[in-house]
């Protein structure tokens, strides 16, 4: 398969598909039950030959993994879990080889309490790296400075013993907040970046960037107007504050531009990962200028909502309001429920994974896809005596945490554990997703597997897919129907239907329309009207000067 060409061409993210990686669940490759960084390297065949161009890992750093890889206790080392410096460096040459970008999950915000940064800062008040934290006093009646919550549940403020003061933790109480008023905090992070770029990296993925600073103040949030339920689950009273003081401060700004001065010189890439209350601003603001981030994704299409109203509005939203920026689609990731089970229900067929794939891949920005759901898999049932997830154990069981979209990727339905691990997984893998393993995909022309494979083709082949306007037209729900336009070429039309039932209407553009063919959807339009079947999408071309 070939990858995008890099080469005179500064804005080839533009054009890429992000794969990413959760190292824990890809492929082990020792037996210990855990993903490591030489499994990952045995797959990269298989994740170059899906055709996409970057693959996101998320955190292998040296940690305590109480939070899995998102406590940092060591920037710029492997943890032993994952493997060494030497295995990173050889994955990295072997993705290079094949073509492939590799991009690295940056959490800055926090640290693990390991980190002997936090050791040593908690230690006293007057050590050197005393104000390398947040750190308050607590009110006359003992209680934490202000109502900041942690998006894990409870306050956001722990109190500590040996310095007689509060800690900030807007996660885990074992993820202590960095203080980035303090420019040596900034440096270090500038530092540890560098490492990582000069050892070959291709970009970074920024981990809750919105979090970087805080309010010098300390004022307590007010409670929010319309309750954010895109980002934490309904029945975490995160969302019942506006998160004005404790996230999204001005200051990020130029720490940012520093952040990319530095990848500039690396011609290294960016993507941040935005939740706020108004994921746009953030957006509009950290890529205003083209001196900060290249790219940002949000959470709302990480939600239960599926209704073409919904994707149309996201859409031209992004276009109204981020007019200097470009955006990431993401449907699915480590945090969310599998895509599969949270837009299709228990009964979803691969049919809802092929019409949504071939949306996303539609929409102007750049997609990002998640491990697995290249098969089509849905949200693993894990029983509470197998959760590993923290922030699912502190919600049980009205909400299950993060472990049913993390576990094992299957590659062998009838090895052991799918052919994950010789060991005993540390999640265990759901039965229903060996059944559709990698092995059992590959031999169906058919599956999803296969079917994303053709469609990523397919979309390289039209640059009106990667580089072409966007704009919709009405139609009526759950009908999607959109066109992208690139000077000097015919313009594409697409139709999708959201839903499990047919749906037919009126689309005057699609009148004399050449049909795209596209093996694993149906859908026909004939003198103005369209016809889908049952997760049906069409497409068709027009020339460019009756697009319209």
């Amino acid at each position: 398969m070939t990858q995008i060409s890099t080469l005179d061409n500064p804005n080839w993210w533009r054009d890429a598909i992000i794969y990413q990686v959760y190292p824990r669940s890809y492929q082990d490759s020792n037996g210990d039950g855990v993903g490591d960084l030489n499994g990952i390297t045995e797959r990269l065949d298989y994740i170059a030959g899906l055709g996409v161009d970057i693959v996101w890992l998320s955190p292998f750093f040296k940690s305590p993994m109480a939070d899995f890889g998102y406590d940092i206790a060591d920037y710029c080392d492997v943890d032993p879990l994952f493997g060494t410096l030497a295995d990173f460096d050889r994955l990295v040459a072997k993705a290079h080889g094949l073509g492939l970008k590799i991009m690295i999950d940056q959490v800055m915000s926090h640290t693990a309490e390991t980190h002997p940064w936090f050791v040593e800062s908690r230690a006293s008040r007057d050590n050197p790296k005393s104000d390398w934290y947040v750190w308050a006093d607590p009110l006359p009646d003992g209680n934490p400075p202000n109502n900041w919550l942690s998006v894990f549940g409870g306050s956001a403020w722990q109190w500590d013993t040996r310095r007689k003061q509060y800690y900030l933790h807007n996660f885990l109480v074992s993820q202590p907040q960095l203080n980035f008023h303090n420019p040596l905090v900034q440096q270090a992070h500038l530092d540890a970046q560098r490492f990582w770029l000069a050892r070959g990296v291709d970009g970074v993925r920024m981990d809750a960037c919105v979090f970087h600073f805080h309010d010098r103040q300390l004022r307590s949030n007010p409670p929010a107007l319309v309750r954010d339920t895109s980002t934490v689950t309904d029945v975490n009273p995160y969302g019942m504050q506006a998160h004005i003081y404790d996230k999204t401060q001005p200051e990020n700004i130029p720490f940012l531009e520093r952040l990319r001065a530095q990848l500039d010189e690396f011609g290294a890439v960016s993507i941040g990962e935005i939740s706020s209350d108004d994921a746009l601003a953030q957006m509009a603001e950290y890529m205003a200028g083209g001196n900060k981030l290249h790219m940002c994704y949000s959470f709302n299409f990480l939600t239960p909502v599926f209704t073409a109203h919904h994707i149309r509005t996201q859409v031209e939203d992004f276009e109204r309001r981020v007019q200097e920026g470009w955006a990431s689609w993401s449907v699915g990731n480590h945090d969310a429920i599998r895509v599969m089970t949270r837009w299709g229900g228990p009964d979803a067929t691969p049919a809802l994974a092929k019409l949504v794939l071939a949306m996303q891949l539609s929409l102007k920005g750049t997609p990002c896809l998640y491990q697995g759901d290249e098969l089509a898999l849905h949200e693993a049932d894990v029983p509470f005596e197998l959760l590993q997830d923290p922030y699912g154990k502190a919600f049980w069981p009205e909400f299950k945490g993060r472990d049913g979209c993390r576990t094992p990727m299957p590659w062998e339905a009838d090895a052991p554990h799918a052919g994950f691990t010789g060991g005993t997984p540390w999640l265990p893998v759901e039965p229903s997703h060996a059944a559709a393993a990698v092995d059992v995909q590959d031999r169906d022309p058919d599956s999803m597997l296969n079917f994303q494979r053709r469609f990523i083709a397919l979309r390289r082949s039209l640059p009106q897919l990667t580089r072409g306007e966007i704009a919709f037209f009405d139609a009526p729900e759950p009908a999607l129907a959109l066109r992208r336009d690139l000077d000097g070429e015919a313009s594409v039309l697409a139709a999708f239907n959201l839903s499990d039932a047919p749906v037919s209407f009126d689309w005057p553009a699609t009148d004399g329309a050449a049909q795209m063919a596209v093996a694993g959807l149906q859908g026909s339009a004939e003198r103005g009207r369209v016809t889908l079947p049952p997760y049906g999408a069409w497409f068709g071309t027009v020339p460019a000067a009756t697009g319209a």
